[in-house]
């Protein structure tokens, strides 16, 4: 048997990210009713950044991730996330596929915002912030738009390189950009939060009712974005319990004793279930934790892989002699 080898050019020709939201969005629900299995992620970590082993089953595959964090990577004209996955047949362990994750970890993170803003957000949301204009500000903006209609955006990024690419890339999609100051961002329908901070940098006072929060950037112990009062007034949403105690947005203030992991209301693969309610008033404050799950890698993997198969893309090599 061979393993098939797919570049980063390969899976963009493969998925779209309608596609994505919709793998993620099932593959959601799958591990509410207990469908998948994935263990905790491995961290391996380092002064400039981690590295992390993520494993999963999922859609009748296997798969495992390879994935760092090096927020300075930049510096060395490198992406501050990097990803390579193994995806399996469970039967045999037979490596089906090797590709790079990269744009799938970008493309399935955007996704899972898209599908928080579906089920979280007010009907009339219109206006979406953004404080962090980098790569993953793009992808939750093309997830969002396949949700809601969006009517205008603001942002902030300590980049003006940064804010002039977002700025470009939210009038490909017609969409109005003006770039504010942090406070004046959170003026918004929908934030979007995607930075690499460790110490709260939104303010409780900025915050209005009736808003929906993506919380994207703290994905490992320690990061934190929020100030941890909007948390308390929050009704809070995870894509999975242990992972966001130990390194979601909540991480902080529950190890600080100020959040109580009972308040974490749902996760949002429950709310797709219909196990749980999402928002029930307009005037609530909605907060989705993302924390980014081995088994949306599953899901937006097993599409380019099998599309890669029917389609003939991608190289063919023989690992095992």
């Amino acid at each position: 048997m061979e393993t098939l080898i797919l570049t980063t050019s390969d899976i963009k020709s493969l998925i779209s990210m309608k596609d994505a939201i919709s793998a993620v969005e099932d593959v959601f629900k799958l591990h509410a009713i207990g469908k998948t299995q994935m263990p905790k992620k491995i961290y391996l970590q380092f002064e400039e950044g981690d590295l992390r082993a993520m494993p999963a089953f999922a859609n009748g595959y296997a798969a495992v991730k390879w994935v760092n964090s090096h927020p300075n990577n930049y510096l060395k004209k490198l992406p501050s996330v990097m990803a390579v996955l193994i995806l399996s047949d469970p039967s045999t362990g037979f490596p089906l596929a090797i590709m790079d994750a990269t744009y799938l970890t970008s493309l399935r993170t955007g996704a899972a915002g898209g599908v928080a803003v579906k089920y979280l957000s007010r009907k009339d949301a219109k206006i979406v912030g953004f404080v962090g204009c980098g790569t993953q500000a793009r992808f939750q903006l093309e997830g969002i738009l396949n949700v809601i209609n969006v009517e205008g955006a603001v942002g902030y990024d300590l980049s003006k390189e940064s804010l002039e690419k977002f700025k470009k890339f939210c009038e490909n999609f017609g969409v109005e950009f003006k770039a504010k100051e942090v406070k004046d961002v959170c003026d918004c329908d929908v934030l979007v939060t995607s930075t690499p901070s460790r110490r709260p940098i939104i303010k409780e006072e900025w915050i209005k009712s009736g808003l929906h929060i993506n919380a994207i950037g703290a994905d490992a112990p320690g990061k934190q974005e929020l100030d941890e009062k909007i948390l308390l007034k929050s009704k809070i949403f995870v894509d999975d319990y242990e992972q966001a105690i130990h390194s979601g947005e909540i991480n902080v203030a529950i190890s600080k004793g100020i959040l109580n992991p009972k308040n974490i209301h749902a996760s949002l693969g429950e709310v797709i279930a219909k196990i749980k309610a999402g928002r029930e008033r307009e005037d609530e404050i909605t907060l989705f934790d993302s924390t980014g799950l081995a088994i949306q890698d599953v899901a937006v993997a097993k599409i380019v892989y099998e599309r890669a198969l029917r389609e003939n893309i991608g190289k063919k090599v023989r690992l095992f002699e």
